[in-house]
């Protein structure tokens, strides 16, 4: 090395600890825990608004304040009228998350606290924005189909006001406890990629929009949050359940990812799958859809090929599909329910107050000679 020192790669920084987190861990082993709260002792027990107050504040809300911080939440769900006619005036062929991306950035010239940048003031823009980007998402969808926005409902919690906005009808109480329970269970998960986007523009000191608009450009990628719109295509390529064992055989042949399968650090099933594998099967048993019996097979014939598990983008699919949400807006329903992690994380990290600067192995050539334009 030309300073003298070797300089060691870790490839996707694997196992590389960039920061101290409160907020959530992942445990190799097959847990998660959300500031140490274990996700299945809170799924089906505390509502996603609890699970916001808590990454957010960092411990549980009394009754009181759960009252108000939903009080709250649905006050914040309204959009400026300017960005209303920008969605409007949107391509209706643009996948919802460019959409989504562009306007919670645009969203940061109605700040009603612009200039106020204290902790108490990046509090309250994280909690309005918890309140807002469902309903840009439901606001894109229903334009987009020439349909009528909606307002929230006072008498709906947060999940199902969400889903009311989206589809325009209301949700019968299993549609509630799984819009409820997926947001749950989406809300956070450690320094995952877009998590680590967002903490890397904040530790700029840059403000909450921008690094939101980070995770949620990287969430788009298919190989993190636009996995589960890639598993639905993947489902609905395949009619029956005998057609499984070749179709996965043929992907494996071609090398192809099977999406929805694996995770970086899970090295048994992730622990959020199962959850989201029992809300898939009441969900499809409901309207008589094949598609979990498919899905159950598909899972079956790759861990024995493979001997990897389903991690979440599976079954979310699977549930997302269920409750009558379009493929290419899976992705957005993810951001919709991780809103609350991402915020956490860059409130944290603006407390931590240090520049995240990886360095790099440079593998160029050094003392090349140079020659001029005319001689080239």
């Amino acid at each position: 090395m030309i300073d003298g020192t070797e300089k060691v790669v870790v490839r996707g920084l694997r196992n590389v600890h960039a920061a101290e987190t409160r907020i959530s861990f992942v445990d190799p082993n097959g847990a998660l825990y959300y500031l140490g709260y274990d996700i299945d002792d809170l799924v089906e027990k505390v509502c996603y608004e609890e699970v916001t107050y808590l990454l957010i504040n960092k411990r549980l809300p009394t009754k009181q304040e759960l009252t108000e911080f939903k009080a709250f939440l649905v006050s914040e769900m309204t959009l400026p009228s300017q960005i209303i006619k920008c969605l409007k005036s949107t391509p209706k062929q643009c996948h919802p998350m460019e959409v989504l991306r562009t306007e919670v950035s645009r969203l940061s010239q109605y700040d009603p606290e612009y200039k106020d940048n204290s902790e108490a003031a990046n509090k309250r823009r994280a909690m309005r924005l918890v309140a807002k980007v469902p309903t840009l998402v439901a606001a894109f969808h229903r334009l987009r189909n020439n349909q009528k926005l909606l307002e929230p409902s006072k008498e709906f919690c947060f999940s199902e006001n969400f889903l009311f906005m989206f589809r325009g009808s209301k949700a019968d109480e299993e549609e509630k406890n799984a819009i409820d329970r997926f947001m749950t269970l989406h809300a956070d998960h450690g320094f995952n990629a877009s998590t680590f986007a967002a903490r890397v523009t904040a530790s700029t000191n840059s403000d909450v929009y921008s690094a939101v608009t980070s995770a949620i450009g990287t969430l788009k990628g298919p190989l993190h949050g636009g996995a589960s719109e890639k598993v639905m295509y993947m489902l609905d390529d395949i009619n029956t359940e005998e057609e499984v064992e070749d179709y996965i055989q043929g992907m494996l042949a071609d090398r192809k990812k099977i999406m929805g399968f694996g995770h970086r650090i899970y090295k048994t099933e992730d622990p959020r799958t199962k959850h989201l594998r029992g809300m898939a099967e009441h969900l499809c048993c409901r309207k008589s859809s094949n598609l979990y019996n498919l899905s159950m097979k598909i899972e079956t014939v790759v861990h024995e090929k493979k001997k990897i598990f389903p991690n979440v983008d599976f079954y979310a699919a699977v549930t997302l599909n269920s409750l009558g949400v379009p493929f290419e807006f899976f992705t957005p329903f993810f951001s919709a329910s991780r809103i609350s992690g991402w915020t956490a994380h860059i409130l944290e990290q603006y407390e931590d107050a240090v520049l995240l600067r990886p360095s790099t192995k440079y593998v160029g050539e050094f003392g090349k000679a140079f020659v001029p334009l005319d001689q080239r």
